[in-house]
């Protein structure tokens, strides 16, 4: 029986004879159902018309996003390391090409992912490298829509993968979301992989934070903050985010700091007569 993705958020569910009557990720407030109510396609079908690029951003550090862009059009970042590969968030499509171009560069030792809008076809991309564990935050176990014995389900606010890569528990628009922290990114300064917890902002030079982001729901000041003392104990200087081309390039951990002051402000009136 095939595994139904939702055409809208890239969500795929439990094989079954027919799509899923609603995708509870897209009935969720933070995230929607298009005009025309919800569609499904299969990792085949999706296949046919798109195919993944590669970006190479900094030495061991790879980007893969789909084009035509599909779902939320997110890409997902490899991160190799001499101790093994890890696959930061996920795609809803994997392919042939794919599996073969990263087996070429070593594999994967592991898959993690920020939060329950990158879930994706999380099962197909275990399977497809000798079903790698996937390591999600416990406090997200809920929106779990294709349970698998790959799943492995971290708790607390850190998890080490594998030496000097980190998961970091922010917060945010779901409780688990998560951040990577990879030391030896950014030729030794540090990089930290934000997903849109910390979401960078067209201007490239500031981030903002939101419970959703299509629908503009804001976070407190005590879900902000909770972000940046999550990150503070780490040294990093670099920061991508969720896009292709969401990144700051240097001096990210100041930037940080005075995005969430400046939001803080923002929520509190400072631009009530601006």
């Amino acid at each position: 029986m095939p595994a139904f993705i939702c055409t809208a958020c890239g969500m795929q569910y439990a094989p079954g004879e027919a799509p899923p009557a609603h995708c509870r990720v897209c009935e969720d407030e933070r995230q929607f159902i298009p005009p025309g109510g919800p569609s499904w396609t299969t990792l085949e079908l999706l296949a046919a018309g798109h195919i993944n690029a590669f970006r190479r951003y900094e030495p061991d550090l790879i980007g893969i996003g789909t084009q035509p862009s599909f779902a939320i059009g997110q890409r997902a970042l490899l991160v190799c390391t001499p101790h093994g590969n890890v696959l930061w968030d996920c795609i809803s499509l994997i392919d042939e090409a794919t599996v073969t171009l990263l087996k070429g560069l070593g594999g994967l030792s592991a898959i993690a992912i920020s939060h329950p809008h990158f879930y994706t076809t999380l099962v197909e991309w275990s399977r497809a490298f000798g079903n790698v564990p996937v390591h999600l935050h416990a406090d997200d176990s809920t929106w779990v829509m294709r349970p698998d014995p790959c799943i492995k389900l971290w708790q607390g606010e850190t998890c080490e993968l594998l030496p000097g890569v980190t998961l970091v528990r922010g917060g945010g628009h779901f409780r688990g979301g998560t951040m990577l922290h990879w030391a030896a990114g950014a030729e030794g300064r540090g990089v930290v992989c934000s997903a849109d917890i910390a979401r960078i902002n067209l201007d490239r030079k500031s981030f903002t934070f939101m419970r959703s982001y299509p629908n503009c729901i804001p976070l407190s000041e005590k879900g902000v903050r909770a972000i940046g003392a999550a990150l503070d104990p780490f040294q990093f200087d670099r920061v991508y985010s969720h896009f292709l081309d969401l990144v700051i390039p240097t001096d990210a951990k100041r930037i940080l700091q005075a995005s969430i002051e400046r939001y803080v402000a923002a929520i509190g009136g400072a631009y009530d007569r601006a």
